[in-house]
C-alpha cells in the first residue's frame, strides 16, 4: 500500500499528488492518504468516486482523515 502524507498541504497539491500516484498504481493495489483539511478529504473523495475507485474513510483524530482508494 503507497501512502501519501498531505498534512498541513492545502487544495489542490494534495489531489494533483494522489492523481499522479493513481496513475501507477496497478488494478487492486490500495492509496492511503492522509490529511487535516476538510476541502481535501470532499475533493479527494468526489474525484475519485468519479474514476469508481473503491473508498474507504476514518477520522482518526478530529479533523485528521485517513482516505483509502483502491484502483478498479
Amino acid at each position: 500500500m503507497l501512502e501519501l502524507d498531505c498534512l498541513g498541504e492545502m487544495c489542490p497539491v494534495p489531489l494533483l499528488k494522489a492523481q499522479k500516484e493513481a496513475q501507477s498504481l496497478p488494478s487492486g493495489e490500495t492509496l492511503k492518504i492522509i490529511t487535516d483539511h476538510s476541502c481535501v478529504h470532499q475533493n479527494v473523495i468526489t474525484y475519485f468516486k468519479k474514476k469508481k475507485f473503491l473508498i474507504k474513510e476514518d477520522e482518526v483524530l478530529n479533523g485528521v482523515w485517513e482516505i483509502f482508494l483502491t484502483k478498479p
